[in-house]
């Protein structure tokens, strides 16, 4: 029986606990690592303090044998991703972004699964001038990594419901609600000067703690959980009635990451809890649920120091009375919901103001100009009309969105110079509802391929399906270079997960709503045998399926995993 009254360990902290606690406000030294022109580097302990102000130092893994030959140093550069609460952006900052990505990175904008954008390949020297260029545009970069709450998803198309504008708004909301209070980003790539009342950078949230390990806030309108809302450590579910948003039903616990080999790490769905009314009581429910996580989750190992682990290590029954007792009330039973889908709606589609929205089929979210389309040069010129928002998804996809009646017939001539209708339509309905996290070259973490390996993978998938006529079906398939599950495969109806170069793990019987995880069915198959085994699969579920019954489905019913 544990004693809910003791906190966790406090002596035997992990040393990233170390370095945050005397990091002065997460200042660290980074500004003297910026000016050390001697290494494209920063210092150890900066590259996890950078990570707060939504950066990570990566280097090219392509290059780096070549480069050692040579006696050179890696090849180091910088991701940074953008706080963007619900993927909203408008056309003047998506024609900047286009710029800066073209000035100081790649050149590709890459749409994350946390309904952000991302650039890599950003030199040490660049960085600066990058957030500059962002600030000029009323965009930044904090807290969009670290040990905090990191970007907040909502459901992006106004199609979901007429609601949707106002439970949209709660995204900024609780991201504004939940930002550290220290001034460092300004100071260190923005060249302002330190505040000089110390009392301003007071955090009452995150003290000189933060949190022990990263946090993740999703919104959900139902029947549709495109944002996946359970794989968040908190989850807020929207209870419309009668046309009207009643509140939220509040979900803990979620987290996909986990280690290979280590059975006490898993990926875990949000538990339901109850509800909290739509007013003061769900910003208040929001910030202590954060704070208990403060205070009770692992600082020793980082391996189990997200909330699903705290959650598991007390119960959702001493988690709810926790919460209860330090926002002053209790809260109601959850609410009845329903989801039966979490796929986008491409293509067309008008909302109940009469506004288009056209969604757009973006490969794992890499926004630029290939041998198959000029998607780049598309998009800037459809930003330069200034007639279309744009809605980044948690699958990936870009939305054209807010387009009156009178503009849409410009945006489409776009979309059809470009061939982005036809590039829309072609892509198979497995294609489309496929996602990949970025893996190799650039992270530190993937033991394998994952966006560069995934569309070939698929072109071998999409004719064995063809084979088995069942090219139509919405199976949705995702692939990580690592067990961490960036790309969300443990709630995939096929799931792919990285082991080393060329071999996955096979994990097959997540549903297709989101509400339930998949299980490992195969180890470490190379490509033959993936395909094999796949081949198998469809040939049995084309010839034994229930009526309209679904790929994962059919998967759970046939018990293809490993007990």
């Amino acid at each position: 029986m544990i004693d809910t009254q003791q906190l966790p360990d406090t002596k035997n902290l992990s040393p990233v606990e170390r370095i945050k606690q005397k990091s002065d406000g997460l200042r660290g030294t980074l500004a003297e690592s910026l000016r050390d022109e001697l290494t494209g580097a920063i210092s150890e302990d900066d590259q996890s303090l950078v990570k707060f102000h939504g950066m990570y130092q990566q280097d090219d893994r392509d290059r780096r044998e070549e480069r050692a030959e040579k006696k050179l140093e890696r090849l180091y550069s910088f991701m940074i991703r953008l706080r963007v609460p619900g993927g909203f952006f408008t056309p003047e900052q998506w024609i900047a972004t286009h710029h800066i990505a073209g000035e100081h990175s790649t050149g590709v904008i890459k749409i994350t699964t946390r309904q952000t954008i991302q650039l890599h390949g950003i030199l040490k020297s660049h960085v600066k001038p990058t957030i500059a260029a962002f600030n000029a545009i009323t965009l930044d970069s904090i807290a969009a990594c670290g040990d905090v709450n990191r970007n907040v998803t909502c459901t992006a198309n106004p199609l979901q419901s007429p609601i949707h504008e106002q439970v949209h708004a709660y995204a900024a909301k609780i991201s504004k609600l939940l930002l550290p209070k220290t001034h460092a980003y300004y100071e260190i790539w923005l060249d302002q000067e330190r505040l000089t009342d110390k009392k301003e950078e007071d955090d009452a949230l995150y003290q000189d703690r933060y949190l022990p390990r990263k946090f993740k806030i999703g919104l959900a309108i139902p029947p549709n959980n495109d944002v996946d809302v359970l794989t968040n450590d908190l989850g807020l579910i929207a209870i419309i009635e009668d046309n009207q948003l009643k509140g939220f039903n509040i979900a803990i616990g979620g987290g996909l990451g986990a280690t290979h080999g280590n059975a006490e790490t898993y990926p875990r769905l949000a538990t339901v809890i109850g509800f909290v009314p739509a007013d003061d009581r769900l910003f208040k429910a929001v910030y202590e649920i954060v704070t208990i996580q403060r205070d009770y989750g692992n600082r020793s190992d980082r391996k189990f120091a997200r909330l699903k682990y705290t959650v598991d290590k007390y119960g959702t029954d001493w988690y709810r009375q926790e919460l209860e007792k330090r926002t002053g009330f209790a809260l109601e039973d959850a609410r009845p919901y329903t989801f039966n889908d979490r796929t986008e709606r491409f293509g067309w589609q008008q909302d109940h103001k009469g506004l288009w929205h056209y969604t757009l089929f973006v490969e794992n979210g890499r926004v630029l100009d290939d041998e198959k389309v000029a998607l780049k040069t598309a998009l800037l010129e459809v930003a330069e009309t200034k007639k279309a928002n744009f809605r980044f998804t948690v699958n990936q996809k870009i939305i054209l969105a807010d387009i009156r009646k009178k503009d849409k017939a410009l945006i489409n001539g776009i979309l059809e110079k470009y061939r982005l209708i036809q590039h829309t339509e072609a892509a198979s309905a497995i294609r489309k509802n496929s996602i990949a996290c970025v893996a190799l070259p650039s992270c530190g973490l993937a033991l394998a391929e994952s966006q560069r390996y995934l569309p070939s993978l698929l072109d071998h998938i999409e004719r064995l399906l063809a084979g088995h006529e069942l090219s139509t079906e919405e199976i949705i398939i995702r692939m990580t270079g690592c067990p961490n599950g960036c790309g969300r495969p443990y709630a995939a109806e096929i799931g792919f997960v990285g082991t080393a170069m060329g071999h996955y793990n096979l994990y097959l019987g997540g549903d297709h709503e989101g509400t339930r995880l998949n299980r490992l069915y195969k180890e470490n198959l190379d490509e033959t045998a993936i395909l094999r085994e796949l081949d198998l699969l469809f040939w049995l579920y084309k010839k034994e399926r229930i009526t309209g019954e679904r790929f994962g489905d059919f998967a759970l019913r046939q018990r293809w995993y490993k007990p």
